[in-house]
């Protein structure tokens, strides 16, 4: 399984950037994870094959994580960005559900190669 994303980039605070990830096949479970600089990598977004998500508090509101299936492409819309928000952005799959994965990081398979996204104040 191959995950390519794009979208990263640098926006002001307040600003949008959705992020895309193309996959070449479906997988019980996607998700976003970002990791900051000096921080360990955090869960941001997850969502099954019928389409339930979960998205952390932390971005409660301002995150969505959607998948159009016709484009094997999965995105995370990232809306009121704040300087916080400054992280690598990554694209990860498992071969488990959800309710399983979460958002441990070990129990995702697959990774795509990470976009940096840059929120200035």
């Amino acid at each position: 399984l191959q995950l390519v994303e794009s979208g990263g980039g640098s926006v002001q605070a307040g600003g949008s950037l959705r992020l895309s990830c193309a996959y070449d096949r479906k997988t019980p479970c996607m998700a976003w994870f970002r990791q900051a600089p000096g921080k360990e990598r955090e869960g941001v977004s997850i969502i099954e094959t019928d389409g339930r998500t979960s998205v952390a508090d932390s971005v409660k509101g301002r995150y969505s994580i959607f998948r159009d299936s016709a484009k094997s492409t999965l995105y995370l819309q990232m809306n009121s960005l704040k300087p916080e928000d400054t992280a690598v952005y990554y694209c990860a799959a498992a071969v488990f559900q959800c309710a399983y994965a979460g958002v441990d990081e070990k129990r995702y398979l697959y990774w795509g190669q990470g976009t940096q996204v840059t929120v200035s104040s």
